[in-house]
C-alpha cells in the first residue's frame, strides 16, 4: 500500500466569537495516500478552508493528530511548520498570488530561492516546469500581461518547482471561465497520472468530479462519497 501523505485523526478547531465558541472542525479524520487526487467538497462556511489551512500547515488546531508524510505536525513549532510548508507542499490558489512586479520566470523561481538554491539552479528548474506547462514563450511576461488561464499555469509551475509531496489547490478554477477551467482540471488529471498527490478544495460538484475520490465536508464533519 502506498504511503499516507496526509493522516489526520480527530482534528478539532474552534474560534471564540465574543461570548460564544464556534466549532469549525468537529473531529475530522482523513487519510490521503501518495498518488491520490482527492476533492474536498463543501459549501461556504462548511469548514473546508479551515481544513485546507491545517493541511497546508498554515493554521493550528485544538485537538487531534496530523501526520504529513510521516512527520508529526501536531508536535511542531512555528519554525518547523514553515520548513514543512516550504519543502513538502505546493499551493495553488484561486487568485494565483503571483507577484506583480516580477516576470513569470522570477515568480516560479521564488520558492527555490527561498530554500537557498542558486539563481542558476532556480532558473533552470523554473524554465523546465514552465516549458512543460506550455508557458515557455511567456517567461518574460509579468502577470498582468497574461490571461487568467496562463496565470494559473504559472502558479501551478510555481507549486511544482520544488517537487512537493502534496499539491493543495483551493478553488483553482474559481476565477476562470468554464473552458479555461476545464483546461486547468485536465492539467490536474495529467499531473495526477504522473504520480502527483493532489487535494483540491471546491464548492462545485462538477469540479470535484474530476478527482479520483470525493469527500464532503458539512458543518465541520467529513463524509466519504
Amino acid at each position: 500500500m502506498s504511503e499516507a501523505v496526509i493522516r489526520m485523526s480527530g482534528i478539532r478547531k474552534s474560534y471564540k466569537m465574543g461570548e460564544n465558541i464556534l466549532n469549525v472542525l468537529k473531529g475530522i479524520s482523513l487519510t490521503v495516500r501518495e498518488g491520490e487526487f482527492l476533492a474536498v467538497l463543501g459549501p461556504s462556511g462548511s469548514g473546508k478552508s479551515t481544513l485546507m489551512n491545517i493541511a497546508g500547515c498554515m493554521d493550528s488546531f485544538d485537538d487531534g493528530e496530523f501526520y504529513l508524510s510521516g512527520l508529526a505536525v501536531h508536535n511542531m513549532s512555528d519554525g518547523m511548520l514553515t520548513d514543512v510548508r516550504n519543502n513538502y507542499i505546493g499551493f495553488i490558489f484561486q487568485k494565483y498570488h503571483l507577484i506583480a512586479k516580477y516576470n513569470i520566470l522570477r515568480n516560479v523561481m521564488m520558492p527555490l530561492l527561498l530554500r537557498g538554491y542558486s539563481s542558476k539552479e532556480a532558473e533552470a528548474a523554473a524554465r523546465k516546469h514552465l516549458e512543460q506547462l506550455g508557458m515557455g514563450d511567456r517567461i518574460e511576461h509579468k502577470p498582468n500581461e497574461l490571461s487568467g488561464g496562463q496565470q494559473q499555469r504559472a502558479a501551478i509551475a510555481r507549486a511544482l518547482v520544488g517537487n512537493p509531496k502534496l499539491l493543495l489547490a483551493d478553488e483553482p478554477t474559481g476565477a476562470l471561465d468554464s473552458a479555461t477551467g476545464k483546461e486547468v482540471l485536465n492539467l490536474f488529471r495529467e499531473l495526477n497520472n504522473k504520480g502527483h498527490t493532489i487535494v483540491m478544495i471546491t464548492h462545485d460538484l462538477s469540479v470535484a468530479q474530476n478527482a479520483g475520490r470525493i469527500v464532503r465536508i458539512v458543518d465541520g464533519e467529513l463524509f466519504e462519497e
